[in-house]
């Protein structure tokens, strides 16, 4: 199939590999970009990609707690000036609010959810009228904690990232909130090696073998130090989806298994959004956009 300039740049933004690279991984995987991701760390020219590089959507996440219950929303925009704006933010303390005292099953009943006489759909659509930009709730999660528990919640960049966690069996409110920091800046998938499904597992291992493989240095190698040299290379991956086996960022010398452990605690559920995770952005060219509207 004919490989698009757009494929190729999408690949180059997920995994830093060159132009020429990506197109063969592309046409080597019939066009499928995850494929072509793991076509190229196999041959060792890309490592594994990371969600942030498909930021992409603007708007805003925010977190808020009442009692045993925390609640974190995700309001898409088109562009980052109106993520800005007061109508906007407004919107956006209702929705989270609303959302955490009705705790609606999904987006569809959150929407529905009525705020002064109007449906939270109602406000969204006035929103988008007075501001002149689409609007979207993209998502939001709800925690409910025990009484002898305790949330940690950070936002960074005013909720560029927002993360809610609960720590177990703890009061300590400044734990807490270095453990949301570490979520927020580290970035892992699993609080441990045992919440991850088999099949991500399997995956990292038969990416690990590929590479392994691929790599002169093993060639001629007993099978012994081969296998040993993958299972090393899988444990240093998964390391970082794990948030108690990663570096505490405060600290070096531990990992954040030992810093919750020094304080009788533990994360039993994280959740993180990084606002546009996933989505795509809009791309054009700001003096062509302005010429658009000189010209209505």
């Amino acid at each position: 199939m004919a490989i698009t300039a757009s494929q190729v740049k999408e690949l180059r933004e997920r995994t830093g590999a060159g132009m020429m690279d990506c197109k063969k991984a592309l046409t080597e995987c019939d066009g499928d970009i995850t494929k072509a991701i793991d076509w190229l760390r196999e041959k060792g020219i890309a490592k594994a990609a990371k969600k942030e590089s498909r930021i992409a959507a603007e708007g805003l996440s925010k977190v808020v707690t009442c009692g045993n219950k925390a609640c974190l929303v995700e309001i898409n925009t088109e562009t980052d000036f109106v993520a800005k704006n007061e109508s906007f933010l407004k919107l956006l303390d209702t929705t989270v609010n609303v959302i955490l005292e009705n705790s609606p099953a999904n987006n569809e009943e959150a929407l529905a959810l009525v705020v002064d006489g109007k449906t939270l759909n109602d406000l969204f659509i006035e929103a988008v009228a007075t501001i002149g930009e689409k609007i979207t709730l993209r998502r939001f999660e709800i925690l409910e904690k025990n009484d002898e528990d305790t949330f940690g919640i950070y936002m960074h960049n005013n909720g560029a990232i927002s993360v809610a966690l609960i720590l177990k069996n703890s009061s300590d409110a400044e734990v807490a909130k270095h453990m949301a920091m570490q979520v927020a800046s580290m970035n892992p998938s699993y609080v441990s090696r045992a919440d991850m499904p088999a099949d991500v597992v399997d995956h990292e291992r038969a990416i690990q073998t590929e590479i392994v493989k691929n790599d002169e240095k093993f060639a001629g190698k007993p099978e012994k130090v081969i296998m040993g040299a993958i299972e090393g290379k899988v444990s240093k991956a998964l390391q970082d989806m794990s948030l108690v086996d990663q570096i505490y960022f405060l600290d070096p010398s531990k990992k954040c298994g030992q810093y919750l452990k020094e304080n009788n605690t533990e994360v039993t559920k994280f959740v993180r959004y990084l606002v546009g995770e996933g989505l795509e952005k809009r791309e054009e060219n700001f003096a062509e956009e302005v010429a658009k509207q000189m010209a209505k």
